[in-house]
């Protein structure tokens, strides 16, 4: 298997990996899924550009155009990627929690 280390992941590159883990999308798809699920809205400029550097890493790829509409779905790769982001920000989480309880604790 491939090197799943993205380096520093955007919160773009985080967010459209996160939507294709659930299944191939076309942009707009991508778009009203990510607002679904995280409250934020990616502008198109930003979603094809996170697609673009997601497609050079290989971490996804494009499937055969319908109608006008190109879907993408994330590879292998890809999804190791998005499994070693995951777990790196629950890492973070939980040091962030336990790092506040400590504060309210000393108050």
């Amino acid at each position: 298997m491939a090197n799943p280390d993205a380096g520093r992941f955007s919160d773009a590159l985080f967010l459209v990996l996160s939507s294709l883990a659930q299944g191939p999308k076309h942009g707009y798809a991508m778009i009203e899924d990510i607002r679904a699920f995280s409250g934020q809205v990616l502008e198109p400029g930003t979603l094809y550009g996170a697609i673009a550097r997601l497609e050079q890493k290989g971490f996804i790829e494009p499937l055969p155009a319908e109608d006008r509409r190109r879907p993408y779905r994330i590879t292998p790769t890809g999804r190791a990627a998005l499994q070693a982001q995951v777990e790196t920000m629950e890492r973070v989480v939980a040091a962030g929690r336990a790092r506040l309880r400590v504060r309210e604790g000393s108050r």
